[in-house]
């Protein structure tokens, strides 16, 4: 029998937990995508938490301008 073939490469990364920041990393790694992109990943996950047919709870949000 042969061995199976990955078609995907295995990727590990090592950090030092002391020094490692996961949110900043988070946040380049979502600012480094383009808005499209951003809000549909903020829309699967919404129809991931919503119910069929639920509606999200908008009175729990205000808009506001974000300044970077």
């Amino acid at each position: 029998m042969e061995p199976k073939i990955r078609k995907m490469a295995m990727v590990a990364h090592k950090y030092n937990m002391d020094e490692h920041d996961q949110a900043t990393q988070d946040l380049n790694y979502w600012l480094s995508r383009s808005p499209l992109e951003r809000l549909s990943a903020v829309t699967y996950l919404v129809k991931q938490y919503l119910k069929p047919g639920q509606r999200m709870d908008k009175t729990k949000f205000k808009k506001s301008i974000i300044q970077r």
